[in-house]
């Protein structure tokens, strides 16, 4: 073992249960915080004539925002083991909601990019949530619970394209910021109404916490398998929503709202989050991450069919694509969130923080090589980068090891 221990209190003091309205609380504040991040995507050709900005500079927006997300999952995420849950998510909403106010009256690029990181940061108050969740559920309802909350979740990062798509359309991109913070400062009002105290499980400090993580990352090999394998399907994911508008705009001449609208399909995908939860309850996770990521790869590469269709059949192929791979991705989440959250329950805030870092710096990494690959190659370069980084992911969850956690 690593010198630096992974230390916590002796026991874990139990948590009030969850009531109806506090999942739907947590579920809420999930989708409306991580929404922040892809506000951006559908709005990203109308708002860089706006700016006086190019299509790259663009197109670093929604990057430094999953940049931001994936700093903010590393640096800050574990503190929700050391310090009052309830308190980390109540300074995130109002830090998240200022930066999106900025983001609504930036003067310029500069300043979009800037607030954007910030968005980014602040945004991981919904990787503060779901380990909430996870620690006011029962045992036995753990996987329910957190697919009901993570539904909450998807559903804010798949429908806020439709959203902020249609509000950009029809007043302005910036309405959309500034309703994203009215939102989120809502949350924040409820949840200092209505969220429990959490117990901290460890007392190190937070040079200790940060060591922590490296322990924790050699000591089990199913944390570092289901990162990859996350990190490897979100590549793909990221590559496909950061190139969608900029491709339908160029080749179908549609608008943000028919971008936005995209989203709508892989809403649908979002219902895999209680189904696959309950699935892992009953036949356990490793089915659910195989199954899965093989339907991840699958719908990519059906993308591939493009070329031979006519125009309207291949709008109709990527919408039935759409709705394949968020359901593979969002399945696959929820079962390695499960996977985790069971390893070693007095560190879930790290475990859940490296996870999501793998995932986002998958999905950072994607939008950005996306870019490239759809100004080189076209739509294609980004159906094959897409295509085969699911496909390594279904390899990695193949690789079975017999290591215990």
């Amino acid at each position: 073992m690593s010198a630096i221990q992974v230390t916590h209190v002796a026991a874990i003091p139990s948590q009030p249960g969850l009531s109806r309205s506090l999942v739907l609380l947590l579920a809420s504040g999930a989708g409306l915080s991580v929404a922040s991040l892809y506000y951006s995507q559908p709005m990203l050709g109308v708002l860089g004539p706006d700016l006086q900005a190019g299509d790259r500079l663009v197109g670093l927006v929604p990057t430094a925002t999953q940049l931001g997300y994936a700093l903010g999952i590393l640096l800050l995420a574990p503190l929700g083991d050391r310090y009052d849950r309830r308190s980390i998510i109540l300074v995130k909403a109002a830090l998240l909601s200022l930066s999106l106010l900025v983001c609504g009256f930036a003067p310029g690029i500069a300043w979009l990019l800037g607030a954007s990181l910030a968005v980014g940061l602040m945004a991981t108050l919904a990787q503060d949530i779901v380990p909430a969740a996870a620690t006011l559920a029962p045992e036995s309802q753990r996987g329910k619970v957190v697919g009901t909350v993570m539904t909450g979740l998807l559903l804010g990062i798949l429908l806020s394209r439709v959203v902020s798509g249609f509000v950009a359309e029809h007043h302005g991109w910036r309405a959309v910021y500034v309703a994203a913070s009215a939102s989120i400062a809502l949350i924040g009002v409820v949840a200092w109404r209505g969220l429990p105290r959490f117990h901290p499980t460890t007392q190190l400090d937070y040079r200790a916490l940060m060591g922590s993580l490296v322990a924790l990352w050699r000591r089990y090999p199913a944390l570092r398998q289901a990162t990859l394998a996350q990190g490897l399907l979100a590549f793909g994911f990221g590559a496909f929503w950061s190139t969608l508008a900029v491709m339908l705009h160029g080749t179908f001449h549609l608008g943000s709202a028919a971008a936005g609208a995209f989203g709508l399909a892989g809403a649908a995908g979002a219902l895999a989050a209680p189904l696959a939860g309950r699935l892992a309850d009953r036949r356990g996770p490793e089915l659910v991450t195989r199954l899965g990521a093989g339907l991840t790869a699958v719908s990519f590469a059906t993308m591939a069919l493009s070329p031979l269709l006519p125009a309207a059949a291949q709008l109709g192929l990527i919408v039935v694509a759409a709705i394949g791979f968020d359901f593979g991705v969002q399945a696959t989440l929820v079962a390695h969130q499960t996977l985790v959250y069971g390893i070693e329950p007095g560190a879930r805030s790290r475990l859940n923080a490296l996870l999501f870092t793998g995932m986002f710096i998958g999905m950072a990494a994607g939008a950005a090589v996306g870019s490239l690959a759809l100004a080189q190659w076209g739509w294609m370069g980004v159906v094959v980068q897409a295509t085969a980084a699911s496909t390594a992911a279904l390899a990695v969850r193949m690789f079975r090891r017999t290591v215990q956690a």
